[in-house]
């Protein structure tokens, strides 16, 4: 999966890998690019896969970087996929590694 942050060319820092010093010199310089995206996407709805939301945010900071590029750039970085059965089966795992407890306690 993709994933895509908006940030300024005069930033030296990734969002990616170093949020907090990204974000404050964001704030510095008087560009608040997080509230700039809040307003511009629409908020991540939870009944949909996180990469049709990523999706559309994509969409948003393109049209922005298109619109201001002496400005804004896109970053991207590709982020492997969950592995869902793993997942479950752990979370299976450690509920049946748990039913003595709970047993023992009733």
């Amino acid at each position: 999966m993709r994933e895509v942050m908006l940030t300024t060319v005069d930033n030296p820092f990734n969002p990616f890998d170093n949020f907090e010093e990204w974000y404050k010199i964001d704030m510095q310089f008087g560009y608040n690019t997080c509230a700039l995206l809040a307003r511009l996407a629409p908020a991540p709805a939870d009944s949909l896969p996180d990469s049709y939301n990523e999706a559309i945010k994509e969409q948003v900071i393109d049209r922005w970087v298109k619109l201001m590029p002496q400005t804004y750039k896109k970053l991207v970085r590709e982020v492997p996929e969950p592995d869902w059965d793993a997942v479950v089966k752990a979370e299976e795992e450690y509920s049946d590694d748990n039913v003595d407890d709970v047993d023992r306690f009733s």
